[in-house]
């Protein structure tokens, strides 16, 4: 027999409900519309195991009609598991499954069965929708913990169902009997494995609004959301690919290599390519973490660069980070902190570009997990992965590249965009200056791809533009408060200026960095500020491997878009001014239409070209994928010499830029006076007295920082490493405003020569004293040593004290 329709019933302890809706559904099914045609039908009752007389009543109506069937179980395992063999045993070329109660009338098949006839999968009826009504609510208590745990359910498993666990839900009966032959789950949770299988394979759901009424007598209890909820966790953990956990697993372990000789021991290591930038991020953490301990403002101490202080938001604190990192730093220290988030930020960061190949560009795992290290562990990655854990900690960019793909779409533009506005924020709190430059990358992509694909464009504009409104709606109000501190508030300032030489050579684009298999220092270090700054060292058989990429998929628009990108980013990588290469012909760059606007004037520019590198490494996913996948272009027109030759040309452009673990060498010794807390008998820090190292800290030598941390932060200092501003314009400078006396220590210490001491030096250390309100001056051994205490003698009056590894000069205040 031909049946075009079957109807599931799970039932339990349904002895009341069960015979009108089995009398209901009969009508309806031989009324006025079987007349019309309505092709043959099933009705399987699913017995759960009632204690009462369900199962008699399902099977009298079984024998007065041969279309009805009873499915006996044994003992009650749960709604899931009765649907799970209903719909097993079903014929329909069409499969319904409903509740025994019929909250939402059997009438409402019709609208479910214009979804199908759409060309949707499944039709899901819907209490959410707009146009669905309600005749009779819940407990207003019961619908308050039913809209929450249904929010919870899809959020974890099936986002853009606003209904899942409406029973009252149409089938494509083979694909619901593959749905329920491969779900596991047994209880009320079976609703959002069967949607989220759907949605895995691709098949289009429809989510249709219904009427519906609460009947008494429901079995669902307010428990049985957090159940549905692990469930539905448990289910999102099991459907993870192994592809995926061992390419995330892979992503940690090679950050954890990479990171390898501070983790021996991260407290007494220091990476020497970190500058004094480790120091320096050392106690951005600990810094927080006292805040946060303390309930004082996160977004100011005065602890450094006393008496002025340090605006911590005008400083890339990192309080994404930082924060929830704080017990963390509390019981094993800001070294561990550091070292754990450098570690597995950049892994997050290399899977999160992963996520997003698979998603919108290669699924093929092996592409798209090759695309995303390029992506994540590209030579100027590595270099920043020395010292500044805001350049590696890049997760939330593949996050709103993704978001802002879905606004493009156009399928539900308020709730992209407050997703949106809420990732935007926090990577705000993550780095300010990458989002800058993500969002560069991002205009630039757009720009090429809606000139290759106007009508793409043209559908995607409004959309977009709605939702960017939206976020930026949700984001201003929530950083609005800190964005003024940075700005406008304690120690702010206008802009940072990194002088003429912040611009990429056109070499080095070409060439390779230190820190890669094929790298040079002397080059990396000739053609770059500092081995933090290595932004670019991409290597010419990469540059070379991309463009025979981008002629081969020449005809794809996202590889335009992103071969535009890349070459956008590159040029304004080299700054305001370039010089060519062997020659002395200078040529104005395109980042001089930028150089001196509010945000851009702050930025290095040569940092531009790390945009370079996701795009990179989504056109080598492209690549590799169309080389791996079966039928692939190449294969087809060369056969598998043309993919084996594709694939070497790909290894062989890689392998020079594979990084290196990072050195790390023994850290210097905090001394005793400090690390004993000998200090504490010399400075009276409940006066405000400060400690004042000799030198002051800055941003050269900012080994007094980590004094600071070990001492748990117990004392403030004058001097440090920060940004804050110097003079009457608030020019951003790099440690504190300097001062006389800050400038001669510092002139000693770089010399190694004793300066003759005069009158009017004498009195400017007198002032400066008492501006820091100074207790003591401590000098550790370190090259100079003997100019700076000879220098100090003579400045202060008074000979030095030589105190458990260090000298010493008690100033008592300052006076």
């Amino acid at each position: 027999m031909s049946v075009d329709l079957t109807i599931v019933i799970p039932a339990y302890n349904e002895e009341r409900r069960l015979a009108p809706t089995l009398d209901a559904i009969r009508a309806y099914l031989d009324g006025p519309a079987a007349d019309a045609g309505r092709p043959q039908w099933e009705l399987i009752v699913v017995d759960d195991g009632s204690t009462d007389r369900t199962a008699e009543i399902a099977a009298e109506a079984a024998a007065a009609d041969p279309r009805i069937q009873l499915l006996r179980g044994g003992r009650n395992r749960g709604k899931g598991h009765a649907l799970r063999q209903g719909v097993l045993a079903s014929y329909g070329r069409r499969v319904l499954v409903t509740d025994a109660d019929l909250a939402a009338p059997i009438e409402e098949l019709e609208a479910l069965e214009k979804a199908l006839a759409d060309g949707h999968a499944a039709a899901v009826g819907s209490r959410a929708r707009p146009g669905a009504t309600i005749g009779v609510h819940q407990h207003r208590l019961r619908e308050l913990l039913g809209r929450g745990g249904n929010f919870l359910i899809r959020t974890v498993a099936v986002p853009g169902i606003r209904d899942t666990q409406c029973g009252f839900k149409l089938f494509d009966g083979d694909r619901a009997r593959a749905a329920f032959a491969a779900s596991r789950l047994s209880g009320w949770g079976i609703d959002v494995e069967i949607l989220h299988h759907f949605r895995r394979e691709g098949w289009p759901v429809a989510e249709v609004p219904v009427r519906w009424s609460h009947q008494e007598g429901s079995k669902v209890r307010p428990g049985d959301y957090v159940r549905v909820l692990a469930e539905v966790s448990a289910l999102k953990i099991r459907s993870v690919r192994r592809a995926d956990l061992l390419v995330a697993a892979l992503f940690v372990a090679f950050t954890t290599v990479l990171y390898s000789s501070r983790w021996i021991s991260p407290d007494h290591r220091y990476l020497p390519h970190a500058l004094q930038d480790q120091n320096q991020w050392e106690w951005f953490f600990e810094v927080t973490a006292h805040n946060v301990r303390h309930l004082q403002n996160p977004l100011f101490t005065d602890l450094q660069g006393y008496p002025d202080g340090v605006n911590l938001m005008a400083n890339t604190v990192m309080l994404g980070l930082s924060v929830p990192l704080a017990p963390v730093t509390w019981l094993f220290g800001p070294a561990i902190s550091l070292n754990l988030a450098m570690t597995l930020g950049l892994a997050a960061t290399a899977f999160a570009w992963y996520w997003l190949i698979v998603r919108r560009l290669v699924r093929h795992r092996g592409a798209a997990a090759l695309g995303a290290a390029l992506a994540a562990f590209a030579p100027p990655m590595i270099s920043h992965a020395h010292a500044h854990p805001n350049f590696i900690v890049l997760f939330m960019i593949p996050l709103i590249i993704d978001r802002a793909l879905r606004l493009c779409e156009g399928t539900n533009v308020v709730r992209d965009g407050v997703v949106l506005g809420l990732f935007a924020t926090y990577q705000i709190f993550l780095g300010e200056e990458p989002l800058l430059l993500a969002a560069m990358g991002m205009l630039l992509f757009t720009v090429a791809y809606a000139v290759v694909r106007r009508d793409v464009a043209r559908a995607a504009w409004r959309p977009l533009a709605r939702g960017i409104g939206i976020g930026l709606a949700v984001c201003l109000p929530l950083v609005a408060f800190p964005l003024w501190w940075q700005f406008f508030g304690p120690q702010s300032y206008k802009s940072v200026l990194h002088g003429d030489n912040a611009g990429n050579s056109p070499l080095a684009l070409l060439s390779f960095a230190e820190r890669s298999l094929a790298g040079d220092a002397d080059t990396a270090a000739a053609l770059s500020m500092n081995p933090t700054e290595q932004n670019a060292f991409y290597g010419w058989p990469l540059v070379a491997l991309a463009l025979l990429i981008v002629v081969w998929l020449w005809r794809s628009a996202t590889v335009k878009a992103l071969a535009f990108t890349a070459v956008a980013a590159a040029f304004l990588s080299l700054g305001p001014k370039f010089r060519i290469p062997w020659t002395d012909v200078v040529l104005s760059g395109p980042w001089s239409l930028l150089s001196d606007k509010p945000l851009f004037e702050s930025v290095i520019e040569s940092r531009v070209a790390m945009v370079c590198a996701p795009a990179l490494g989504m056109l080598v996913a492209l690549a590799v994928g169309r080389l791996v996948a079966r039928g692939a272009e190449g294969e087809r027109m060369w056969g598998r010499p043309f993919r084996y030759a594709g694939l070497t040309a790909v290894a062989l452009s890689l392998l020079p830029l594979y990084p290196l673990p990072l050195k790390a060498v023994d850290r210097t010794e905090v001394p005793a006076f400090i690390a004993d807390g000998t200090w504490k008998r010399y400075v009276d820090t409940a006066s405000g007295e400060t400690l004042v190292p000799v030198p002051l800290p800055d941003p050269a030598y900012a080994e007094a920082l980590h004094w600071q941390t070990t001492a748990d932060l117990g004392f403030r200092l004058p001097g440090g490493y920060f940004n804050g501003p110097w003079g009457p314009d608030r020019v951003g400078i790099y440690g504190a405003s300097p001062r006389n006396t800050s400038n001669l220590l510092r002139d000693v210490r770089n010399s190694g020569q004793a300066v003759r001491i005069t009158e009017a030096w004498r009195e400017a250390a007198r002032v400066d004293l008492r501006y820091w309100k100074a207790g003591l001056l401590v000098l550790a051994p370190q090259p100079g040593a003997a100019a700076l205490r000879t220098t100090v003698d003579d400045l202060l009056g008074q000979r030095a004290q030589w105190v458990d590894g260090v000298w010493i000069w008690d100033v008592h205040g300052g006076g």
